[in-house]
């Protein structure tokens, strides 16, 4: 009989192909099978299930001035490992929220990474700022490929990228709607304190019990120490754990003095 295939061939008989043993052994053979949690094992191949991306994050501690702790702050680290991050970083600054100058805010945006969150213990501890100044501080970190990660704020980043067309388009714009609506609640309540503040000195003053707030010695010291090691104003805010406004004001404090003695 021809061979269908290879015409003057004849086809070769199934014993000679696969002997009765041959198929026997095959017959035993152990079926395909999960081997662990992520390999898929069989008699000719083994396969890697491919790995779960991890979730990188960066954390921001704040606090407004040289007395205030950070300690109660340092538990979001936990939360954040707890919740399967891994932390690249932790930075930690007292500084007024109401600058954009923070050493520590501009060090880790600088070091953010694609991909990578930035978890702060609520939103007012990234920015106080007016809303246009806090939203390019926020479009600064989008601008890395990172993303907040701030507790309080609905984040719909992973609806919006599975999402297409009109739906991705109404879940970023509700997004940055929830965004705004937070920066700017952190400034409005940033400025009742500055009003509740500027009332209480006013009767203070008008009762004649207030002396003025009293100047960091220490920080100043540092400051001037620095600026006479010849250290950048950028430099000196950065060693010294201050904005760069503040360098500025208490090097003019120290040169009226001097001209004042």
């Amino acid at each position: 009989m021809a061979n269908g295939y290879f015409p003057g061939k004849k086809a070769a008989k199934r014993s000679e192909i696969m002997t009765r043993d041959t198929r026997s052994e095959l017959r035993d053979l152990p079926p395909l099978g999960v081997g662990g949690t992520d390999l898929v094992e069989g008699t000719d191949r083994v396969m890697q299930a491919p790995a779960a991306p991890v979730k990188v994050a960066r954390i921001y501690l704040r606090v407004s001035t040289e007395a205030q702790d950070l300690a109660r702050q340092e538990a979001i680290a936990t939360s954040a490992r707890a919740a399967g991050f891994y932390v690249a970083g932790i930075y930690r600054e007292k500084a007024s929220g109401a600058r954009a100058d923070r050493p520590e805010l501009l060090r880790m945006i600088a070091d953010l990474q694609p991909g990578e969150a930035v978890v702060a213990e609520k939103i007012d501890r990234i920015s106080r700022l007016p809303l246009e100044d806090a939203e390019k501080l926020v479009a600064s970190i989008r601008a890395k490929g990172a993303r907040l990660a701030v507790p309080g704020i609905i984040d719909l980043g992973e609806l919006a990228t599975g999402a297409q067309g009109v739906a991705r388009i109404v879940l970023e714009s509700v997004q940055d709607m929830l965004l705004k609506l937070a920066l700017q609640m952190a400034h409005d309540d940033y400025e009742d304190r500055r009003e509740r503040q500027r009332q209480g000195i006013e009767l203070a003053k008008a009762a004649g019990r207030y002396s003025g707030r009293k100047k960091d010695t220490a920080m100043h010291e540092r400051i001037l120490a620095l600026r006479a090691g010849r250290k950048s104003i950028a430099e000196t805010a950065m060693l010294a754990g201050c904005s760069q406004s503040q360098v500025k004001r208490v090097c003019a404090m120290a040169r009226t003095e001097t001209q004042q003695t």
